[in-house]
Order: C-alpha cells, then sequence, then structure tokens
C-alpha cells in the first residue's frame, strides 16, 4: 500500500462509524438493515469526499502565498 488519500475518503472508516451508530441503535432498540448500512457508508464517504473537497477550495481561499 503506497497511495495515500484522506482519512475522509475511506470507506473501511466510514463502515465502522455505522456500524458503531447501528451498535449503539440496536441498544437503543431500533434496528438498520445491512441494505441501509451499506447505502449510509456510501453517503457518508460521498459527503466526506465533498466536505473534504470544500476544505480545499476555502484553504486556497484563504491561502497568503501564491501557489508556484
Amino acid at each position: 500500500m503506497t497511495d495515500m488519500k484522506p482519512w475522509w475518503q475511506s470507506k473501511t472508516l466510514w463502515g465502522a462509524v455505522v456500524t458503531i451508530v447501528s451498535a449503539v441503535l440496536g441498544l437503543t432498540g431500533l434496528d438498520l438493515a445491512e441494505a441501509d448500512r451499506e447505502a449510509l457508508t456510501g453517503l457518508l464517504t460521498s459527503l466526506g469526499a465533498g466536505l473534504g473537497g470544500v476544505i480545499a477550495i476555502m484553504g486556497r481561499i484563504r491561502a497568503r502565498n501564491r501557489i508556484g
């Protein structure tokens, strides 16, 4: 594994978050189906990537030095 990616683009990370949330919801009496978990993981991955893009653009706008 030599390629690097930002943490928010990791499906493994978001899958773990969904698993933890599912477990907590299960303790409260709510249950997420497997298809719901997969859809939520995909949604969170996409949102994380979009948020990362917005942060990168905002960082460039606020930067004080030129790229060169």
